[in-house]
């Protein structure tokens, strides 16, 4: 299990690990199965879905990324001057008490019946930002994807993969420091637009 933007599993339950390790590592042993397997949390940017997709996902999910588009489900508001739209985790409280409990509580013969009526959030209810049309926001998905395999030296996604599994392709811890400076600084201030 990797982590979701909403997600509070590995806080509550003590379960599942980075993404990447668990993309990398579910994806190498389904392979030899020939099963596809589907990234699912974390994914905040186009970087984040261009390593998903190299380190052997066959797609992945993008939920708080697509949850502020025009096209996600539920009302725009204002809060301190911000555009925002409402965001749930299928794991919050919110969300079991609209059915999706199912997924997180079973029926066990042994148990009490006030045992199966607790339920115990794995995930929460916040905001994101507003990003428009998915119109406009796929292309820019897409380009970005485009451009992180390029920059790798990578022409497709199917060269990312052979290069993977060919042991060509590597991936590198980054210390936080270096993480830092991968990203802007040493700026007074900046206005960060995706498109």
């Amino acid at each position: 299990m990797g982590i979701g933007s909403i997600c509070t599993t590995q806080e509550i339950c003590a379960v599942g690990r980075a993404q990447a390790s668990a993309v990398y590592h579910v994806g190498k042993f389904a392979r030899k199965h020939g099963i596809p397997i589907l990234a699912d949390g974390g994914i905040k940017s186009t970087g984040h879905i261009t390593k998903a997709l190299s380190l052997g996902a066959g797609c992945v999910m993008m939920g708080s990324m697509l949850a502020g588009t025009d096209q996600a489900p539920g009302e725009y508001f204002f809060q301190d001057g911000v555009r925002l739209k409402r965001y749930r985790g299928m794991g919050s409280l919110e969300a079991m008490n609209k059915g999706g409990e199912k997924r997180y509580v079973w029926e066990d013969a042994s148990a009490t019946q006030s045992a199966c009526k607790v339920k115990v959030a794995q995930g929460v209810s916040g905001a994101v930002q507003d990003k428009g049309t998915l119109r406009r926001y796929i292309p820019y998905l897409t380009q970005g994807v485009r451009h992180g395999l390029q920059d790798a030296g990578l022409s497709s996604l199917k060269e990312a993969n052979e290069s993977l599994y060919g042991n060509k392709l590597r991936f590198e811890i980054r210390s936080p420091a270096a993480q830092k400076e991968g990203g802007v600084h040493g700026l007074h201030s900046y206005q960060k637009r995706l498109f």
